[in-house]
């Protein structure tokens, strides 16, 4: 009696006798004799796998959970079934001692923020696995790294306590350039009044230097006529004043005398 078996399309049909691997055929109809023969079919398609939740220790003693996916195919199914009692646990635990290594040699804010780094060491660390297991893996990607929960706590405190740190610092800097943009403000100011005072002064002084030396020239050019003018001036002011006495040279009295004006004005103070 014989027995026949379809290997479908992208398996191996791996056939044994009496228990025993004998040979492989490929995809389609193949005959055998029963009890004393069996086909087994290993798919040769990629495959996911999602290792659960493991813990790993960093460089500073922290513990964080990893969660990894990987694709894989079978490339020898003859090594894949027959020389490892597990093929796929033994790949995953490859795999994990491998993150276990790398994770262990980052610290805890390098390792949260390293994943696509990781992932690229994981590939070159894992290489082909085809001659051990039967296996290649064609594409792994950490999916998570979760701080145990009460390092995530400690992270929030010290995450709060940094923006809280950075508002303060902020506020502080902003009295600061606000005392100092006021300060410029007010010394410009005490500037430019002082400043306009100065050159109000300067004026000033300069308006009086003008008038003196004015009345410096005219003085320079002047005969004695104008000096007895003036003499009469005050001669007029003081007789027409309460105090009208008037203490002089007998010699410039016999010389004011000699002006009709003059003798007006001392008749006028005799009276």
């Amino acid at each position: 009696m014989i027995f026949f078996r379809i290997v479908p399309q992208n398996n191996a049909g791996l056939v044994e006798t009496l228990g025993k691997y004998s040979r492989r055929k490929e995809a389609g109809l193949h005959f055998y004799v029963p009890f004393l023969q069996t086909i087994r079919n290993v798919s040769l398609a990629m495959r996911p796998l999602r290792l659960p939740d493991y813990s790993v220790i960093t460089a500073d003693n922290a513990d964080i959970k990893a969660s990894v996916t990987l694709n894989y195919h079978v490339t020898d199914a003859v090594k894949y079934m027959y020389e490892n009692t597990d093929s796929v646990e033994s790949m995953a635990q490859l795999v994990r001692g491998h993150l276990r290594d790398i994770i262990g040699r980052m610290e805890l804010n390098e390792a949260l923020g390293s994943t696509t780094k990781i992932n690229v060491q994981l590939a070159e660390a894992i290489g082909d696995l085809t001659n051990t297991y039967g296996i290649n893996v064609d594409r792994i990607n950490i999916d998570e790294l979760r701080p145990s929960v009460s390092i995530q706590e400690a992270m929030d405190k010290q995450l709060t306590a940094d923006r809280e740190r950075v508002a303060t610092i902020a506020r502080a800097e902003g009295q600061a350039r606000s005392i100092e943009l006021t300060t410029k403000a007010t010394n410009d100011a005490l500037m430019a009044t002082a400043k306009a005072e100065a050159d109000a002064t300067k004026t000033r002084a300069d308006a009086e230097r003008y008038r003196i030396d004015t009345v410096q020239a005219g003085l320079a050019g002047a005969d004695d006529k104008y000096f007895q003018n003036q003499s009469i001036n005050a001669f007029t002011t003081l007789a027409s004043s309460a105090a009208n006495l008037v203490i002089v040279d007998g010699k410039e009295i016999s010389q004011l005398g000699q002006l009709p004006v003059v003798g007006k004005l001392l008749e006028k103070g005799l009276k």
